[in-house]
């Protein structure tokens, strides 16, 4: 493979994987969030 297809095969696994890594770590805590406001402050969770 020539150099110029291996960059652009690099930087789209690296971009393939940080928005799955982001997916995989955002919904949990964005779920923790919606529950600790929940008890705390009365919020429902679709605010």
């Amino acid at each position: 493979m020539n150099i110029g297809m291996l960059i652009i095969c690099v930087i789209g696994g690296l971009a393939g994987a940080l928005s799955t890594a982001y997916l995989l770590i955002s919904f949990p805590v964005i779920i923790i969030w919606k529950i600790y406001r929940r008890i705390k402050f009365g919020y429902t969770m679709y605010q």
